[in-house]
């Protein structure tokens, strides 16, 4: 992509102070992303984004590019919050006011079934859902309460996303998509009591319109070498990257029996009774893999501190707490 090519937004706030790069330079540090500073500018890069602070006279203009719209929009957004935080405000140059909420698309149930006894699977269909096939994992869906007309999330003047309350406020769960071809998406659900979604999709959602924000939580980590371990809540994601990875791949999974049917037959996966166990009898580190844990946020918490103290790097490995 060409820098012509790419989507852009400006801005500028009427204050010229210093709380704004300090701001930036912190949040660099909290996401772990480059920050660049010359005399003349100062830019945090982060999604293959820009948001770069040039210092005026007497003011300070904020200018964002990124390859897709929906991404230059979340970072006006994060940037608003940002600033608003130290008690800045920004004027952007245009803001499509009333507008969905960045990478926000209405797509339409087209059925729910059962791949395995402890599973729902749900079909969306849409006609931009082809970009939730690449780019990032995970997605938000959104489910308006019961019996009542929905009210999306939209954008305000200030380039932040109003989202409804009260009465009209959604359930925003995060999913994994399961698979994705021509104008449908999947994504499965681990049925479970008391899941608002599972009621949902078990109530004959078929035609319902659904709010999908996405996609996100990054791509399958790239490796020579990937070893992935989760609990049921996380076979979601791990079929998805046992699909996608290209590297050798083997996985570890604490699940109903019946469930594995969910991954198919495959070589790679093993299945366990203790998930820290399996975890503690891992081949020792090299320097070629990446080591991926999921599972409640008890386990994920002991997972951690297991693999930094058998000297681990941080940056190869990712543990997260799914439930808990």
């Amino acid at each position: 992509m060409t820098d012509l090519q790419r989507f852009r937004s400006a801005g500028v706030i009427r204050q010229a102070s210093g709380a704004a790069a300090a701001a930036l330079k912190m949040r660099a540090a909290a996401w772990d992303v480059p920050l660049i500073e010359t005399s003349d500018r100062l830019s945090l890069l982060v999604w293959d984004c820009e948001l770069r602070l040039t210092p005026l006279p007497d003011s300070l203009r904020i200018d964002l590019s990124g390859p897709e719209h929906r991404l230059v929009g979340n970072l006006r957004e994060s940037a608003a919050e940002l600033f608003a935080e130290v008690g800045l405000s920004v004027e952007w140059d245009h803001v499509d006011v009333g507008a969905l909420a960045p990478g926000l698309s209405l797509m339409r149930v087209a059925g729910v079934s059962r791949p395995s006894p402890n599973f729902l699977r749900v079909r969306l269909t849409g006609p931009d859902v082809g970009r939730f096939g690449q780019g990032g994992l995970h997605f938000r869906l959104l489910l308006p309460p019961a019996g009542r007309a929905p009210v999306w999330p939209t954008v305000t003047q200030s380039g932040r996303t109003a989202w409804p309350e009260g009465p009209d406020a959604l359930h925003r769960p995060v999913y994994t998509v399961a698979d994705q071809q021509d104008d449908w998406l999947e994504f499965d659900i681990f049925r479970h009591p008391g899941s608002p979604t599972c009621d949902w999709a078990e109530g004959n959602p078929g035609g319902q319109e659904v709010g999908v924000i996405g996609p996100g939580g990054g791509w399958y980590p790239e490796a020579d070498r990937l070893c992935l371990f989760g609990d049921e809540t996380a076979l979601p994601v791990i079929a998805r990257m046992l699909k996608l990875s290209r590297g050798q791949v083997r996985a570890v999974v604490r699940c109903p029996k019946a469930d594995l049917g969910a991954l198919g037959a495959d070589p790679r996966v093993t299945r366990c009774d203790d998930l820290l166990f399996a975890l503690g009898q891992h081949d020792p580190v090299t320097d070629d893999s990446f080591l991926w844990f999921a599972g409640s946020t008890d386990q994920a918490r002991l997972a951690r501190q297991h693999l930094l103290q058998s000297g681990r790097a941080k940056k190869s490995f990712t543990v997260a707490a799914y439930w808990g």
